[in-house]
């Protein structure tokens, strides 16, 4: 760390604090904590094993900077990615960048990361959930269904009629069979549900509608979002 302390660090070039937060990363590798990641389906060919109660320090020391966080991304380092979400400015993103880091995805824990610290908060969210919600690309599709989710559960702004709208798009999307797919329409299905009581009827519903698909990545998501969303209703009733 500089010598300084924060000041010093604010006070660099973009080049060098990049640099110190690479070393930083680096500094704090974790081979064992690398190999748990991997039990947990996470892409670990460019990881470091560093936890994200460290990220999270890290990026309050940064502050947020967008150069910054083009830099750390480009590093293609897993955890300078996902501190990349912490330190980018939701105001200062594009809809081409948005994009752009959407299609260097490889593993669900920085998609996720990316959609709940940086995404939402974006002018953009409700347009690339729906964009995404259809995309070939196994991360980039579940990106539209984490931005959902991640919607809902936070945004209290919006209006039911955007989600009645995610529903559809997450019924469409329930015979993706793919894991990281098929785990994000669940959570989107979940999530929008539990955001007020009419959406929960209407989440009841879609599910209901899904359960009945021929699809077992369809019953999947339905049976287990129907076991939280039957009980949150029933509890509501009392």
């Amino acid at each position: 760390m500089f010598p300084a302390g924060q000041n010093a660090f604010k006070a660099a070039t973009v080049k060098e604090r990049v640099a110190e937060l690479l070393a930083e990363l680096k500094a704090r590798s974790n081979p064992a904590n690398v190999a748990g990641m991997a039990r947990y389906g996470i892409a670990t060919e460019h990881a470091l094993g560093v936890p994200i109660p460290v990220l999270r320090a890290m990026a309050k020391r940064a502050g947020m900077d967008h150069r910054l966080a083009g830099e750390l991304w480009a590093s293609g380092i897993h955890e300078a990615r996902i501190l990349a979400t912490m330190v980018e400015d939701p105001a200062r993103m594009t809809s081409a960048q948005m994009d752009r880091w959407a299609r260097d995805f490889d593993s669900w824990d920085v998609c996720d990361q990316a959609c709940q610290n940086l995404f939402r908060c974006t002018p953009f969210a409700c347009a690339k959930a729906m964009q995404w919600s259809g995309a070939k690309r196994e991360f980039v599709r579940r990106a539209g269904f984490a931005l959902m989710a991640g919607l809902a559960a936070q945004r209290s702004e919006m209006e039911d009629a955007q989600f009645e709208a995610f529903l559809k798009l997450i019924a469409g999307a329930a015979t993706d069979d793919r894991n990281m797919v098929k785990k994000a329409v669940n959570w989107a299905l979940r999530q929008t549900g539990k955001r007020n009581a009419r959406l929960l009827k209407k989440a009841i519903a879609a599910a209901e509608k899904i359960e009945r698909l021929d699809s077992r990545s369809a019953r999947w998501i339905a049976k287990d979002a129907l076991r939280e969303l039957r009980g949150k209703a029933v509890k509501a009733s009392r």
